[in-house]
């Protein structure tokens, strides 16, 4: 990269997330549908990291919230979508994000499914089958209203079926049909997840039909989705939206040209910015404003960028992720990670830093972790995939 380019320290990226991801106090917000927007989408495999990503960053935080979002006004969907992972999106967004990923990994996760079937089902099944079967689980599903996968087993049959996953392994599991092949139709656009039974932590999830989402040119709707991203995580590198989306190189490189993504330097390498983004020498008012976040599992401040070290110092990568990847629950101060929190079985929520945060850190911190005990109440959050920092916490 040329070294005329703008150069952009690690200092000014740290400064930028806390008023750009809403987790500043003044920049908190409103409503969960301006933080689901703010970070472009809410990590949704674990299904309390969408309440306790939101609630960190509004000015009021409440589970009923987010329960209203996702399940009352329908502002929010879930869609399997960037690296197959499921993200919570506004409905304005929901068709951006379903043609320039969605529908793609949809497609993919068809075919799985179609070929597990074939080679592994314990009765015969064919594409044809496939199709009778997913019409009659419509069908039911629309009869009823809402229903879980079990209910609409009594309905259909087949989805009882069972197929075998890693035959000849240790680890061989048998898996229904219903389990996968509900997950496929809301893949598919065609069902959503209802309010669960039990708590809000719950992933037992009752499915109702879904109107389907407008289509959109896509290399118009990857493009937006790169304008958006960058626009929120900026600067990155090419690198970072190659992984954050799961696109190809060459559809990552087509959608910053079509954005005309400005070129910028950074620690790592070459690094873009949405045009006219590159920071000043002291940035937006309020840019320095101190503050502090205990941030859950999965969220997506904490799994932005493939490269983290501007944030995450790498002897804290071994205690704070698990070993496919997944980071568990971080302490922040001022744009970095300095430990991570637990909450344990009285509901006290606990936290450790890795490294001499200082008192008015300690402080914030401390603040932070009443508030989330606060809006908690009753409910007890375990992350579903465990790393030792929180494992140690809880011991």
């Amino acid at each position: 990269m040329s070294d005329s380019l703008p150069r952009v320290t690690p200092a000014q990226r740290r400064a930028r997330l806390g008023r750009r991801h809403l987790l500043a106090p003044s920049a908190r917000a409103a409503t969960v549908e301006e933080v689901a927007d703010a970070v472009v989408g809410l990590h949704a495999t674990d299904p309390a990291t969408v309440y306790l990503s939101a609630c960190a960053r509004l000015r009021e935080p409440g589970a009923g919230k987010v329960e209203r979002a996702l399940y009352e006004d329908v502002s929010l969907v879930k869609l399997l979508s960037m690296r197959r992972t499921i993200f919570a999106v506004t409905t304005e967004l929901a068709p951006v994000v379903g043609s320039s990923t969605a529908r793609a990994i949809a497609a993919r996760e068809r075919a799985t499914l179609l070929k597990h079937l074939r080679e592994r089902a314990e009765e015969h099944w064919d594409e044809a089958r496939l199709a009778e079967v997913e019409k009659a689980v419509l069908a039911a599903v629309a009869a009823r209203g809402e229903a879980t996968t079990a209910e609409v087993a009594e309905d259909v049959p087949a989805l009882r079926e069972r197929i075998v996953m890693a035959p000849g392994k240790p680890y061989a599991a048998r898996q229904t049909v219903g389990s996968r092949l509900l997950r496929l139709l809301a893949s598919d656009g065609h069902l959503r997840r209802c309010r669960p039974r039990g708590s809000w932590a719950s992933s037992l999830y009752p499915w109702a039909l879904v109107p389907p989402l407008p289509d959109l040119p896509v290399r118009e709707a990857k493009a937006e989705l790169a304008r958006r991203w960058l626009a929120a995580y900026g600067p990155a590198t090419e690198a970072d939206v190659k992984w954050w989306t799961g696109w190809t190189v060459t559809d990552t490189r087509r959608a910053l040209a079509d954005i005309g993504a400005q070129g910028v330097a950074l620690a790592e390498g070459p690094g873009y910015v949405v045009p006219g983004d590159v920071p000043g020498d002291g940035g937006p008012a309020g840019e320095d404003e101190p503050w502090a976040a205990l941030l859950p599992a999965l969220d997506p401040t904490a799994m932005g960028w493939q490269s983290r070290g501007w944030y995450l110092d790498p002897d804290h990568v071994k205690p704070l992720f698990d070993r496919s990847g997944n980071i568990g629950p971080t302490v922040w101060w001022n744009g970095r990670v300095v430990g991570g929190w637990a909450q344990r079985a009285d509901g006290e929520v606990v936290w450790r830093a890795l490294t001499d945060v200082g008192r008015e850190a300690t402080a914030a911190v401390a603040a932070e972790a009443a508030r989330l005990s606060g809006w908690l109440g009753e409910v007890r959050v375990t992350p579903r995939f465990r790393t030792p920092l929180e494992r140690e916490l809880l011991a």
